[in-house]
């Protein structure tokens, strides 16, 4: 949903590896206002640029080995290909100042483009060691986390994400949906149901719908399917995408055997779309059609209520040869 695709794009502004002041190698003013400009540099892809302003900065004797300096120069050969020389100088810079939190994230962010999530996981973590409260490490390491299924250890990285900033609508979904992906579903909706209780109502908030949509899509797979039928009715006008709703509470009424009123929304449903095969096989399950003429005499039906729909010509096709069809494929 919207609400938490933000959170998880993968970026890496400059801001966040830190302004070059690292304890064990300060810079002065002159030399770190040419590291943070490699900072934006990298930020705006003008790789080019930050190579050249790196090079200000170590080919000053004082700053030769200036370790943040030589880690930023390494990830920024990295993204013009030149993965050998990149390694070489995100080591390099690491060794010269192992307590950088800059360092090991630029070094994390290397193994982590060469698919070596692992190795990138225990760089985030000797990251957080000098930094523990860092937004983008924390949020890097959670989504390595999550990609590699570590579904506790991306509980616990949300955690503190959530602490940190505990008044972004992200951190409250990452937060639950950590507990929702353990399948702990009530830790997940009560997580969810706090975080609207701290919200106020706009007219139009879309983010807001889809968190809706996103608890409810929680209650189902909790098998709470009364429960969630009854959510959307009490935040149906909240809710800005209309056609999900129609569409999840048609599934819902199946799922607990109100027949009639699926049929009547999957009608619905097919007057706003008839081209779409799963309202068809849902008014046939709402049917409850028994047999294939039950099948032809709905697809005839359809052909006349939308003679220039497509889909009902075409879906009886699953229907065994032995049968004529030659009056609804016409």
């Amino acid at each position: 949903h919207e609400c938490y695709r933000k959170e998880f794009s993968v970026k890496f502004p400059g801001s966040s590896l830190g302004s070059g002041m690292s304890p064990s190698q300060p810079l002065p003013p002159k030399e770190n206002a040419l590291f943070k400009r490699i900072l934006k540099c990298y930020e705006h892809k003008q790789y080019k640029n930050g190579l050249k302003f790196a090079k200000q900065i170590l080919t000053n004797p004082k700053f030769a080995d200036h370790g943040e300096t030589l880690a930023m120069k390494g990830l920024t050969l990295n993204c013009l290909g030149r993965k050998d020389e990149a390694y070489e100088y995100v080591r390099k810079g690491l060794r010269n100042d192992l307590k950088s939190h800059v360092c090991w994230h630029v070094y994390g962010l290397l193994q982590r483009s060469d698919r070596k999530y692992d190795e990138a996981i225990k760089c985030y973590r000797n990251a957080l060691k000098w930094d523990k409260d860092n937004i983008q490490i924390l949020r890097d390491l959670s989504l390595l986390q999550i990609q590699m299924r570590d579904l506790e250890g991306y509980r616990d990285t949300r955690y503190q994400l959530f602490m940190l900033r505990p008044t972004q609508r992200a951190s409250w979904i990452g937060f639950s949906m950590s507990y929702h992906l353990l399948k702990d579903y009530d830790m997940a909706l009560k997580i969810l149901e706090e975080f609207r209780k701290t919200q106020t109502k706009r007219g139009y908030d879309y983010e807001h719908s889809e968190l809706l949509l996103y608890q409810n899509m929680v209650m189902r797979e909790a098998g709470e399917l009364d429960e969630a039928l009854g959510h959307l009715a009490h935040n149906e006008e909240q809710i800005c995408d209309k056609l999900s709703v129609l569409e999840t509470r048609a599934n819902l009424l199946m799922q607990v055997g109100q027949y009639p009123a699926a049929e009547s929304i999957y009608r619905e449903l097919l007057n706003r779309n008839p081209e779409n095969h799963e309202y068809y096989h849902g008014l046939l399950k709402a049917l409850r059609q028994q047999g294939v003429e039950d099948e032809l005499k709905l697809f005839e039906e359809c052909q006349d209520t939308f003679p220039r729909a497509q889909t009902p010509r075409r879906l009886p096709g699953h229907i065994p040869k032995s049968t004529d069809t030659s009056k609804i494929t016409t």
